[in-house]
């Protein structure tokens, strides 16, 4: 009996360190042009003040490739390029979707450095919540 108490106390002591030091995991799903994005950025930068651990992607389509053109600017004039590298710097993975890119007659060229390109925006968000377990957040 005490043998099965010292086993069980292991396996939960074992269970509440990994739960501790579980990293999350989030999808940041952007759609909807500059203001969205600039929202978007902030949610970003503030989640990893709080969780630096954090796991984020960040996927765009439709109107929410706007803000990683090359030259585009937020409605303060500031450069989405900078901002999109210092959250690069601290692990944000920033993917674009291919069907916009076809549906829009935009090249990859006109992107800032950095950001992947996905075959489907909409699938790899789902595929992150369905297969990975992402938390999803729309700004």
């Amino acid at each position: 009996m005490q043998n099965l108490k010292t086993t069980l106390a292991a396996v939960a002591l074992g269970l509440a360190s990994m739960a501790a030091s579980a990293q999350d995991k989030v999808v940041y799903h952007l759609d909807s042009g500059i203001a969205q994005a600039t929202k978007g950025l902030r949610n970003m930068r503030n989640h990893l003040d709080v969780d630096p651990k954090a796991r984020i992607v960040a996927v765009a389509h439709a109107e929410g490739v706007d803000f990683l053109l090359e030259g585009a600017k937020t409605t303060n004039n500031q450069e989405f390029a900078a901002l999109v590298a210092d959250l690069s710097s601290r692990g944000v993975k920033f993917e674009i979707c291919e069907i916009t890119l076809r549906n829009r007659n935009l090249k990859r060229e006109q992107f800032i450095l950095g950001p992947e390109f996905t075959p489907s925006g909409v699938v790899r968000i789902a595929n992150l919540q369905a297969r990975e377990q992402f938390a999803y957040i729309k700004p």
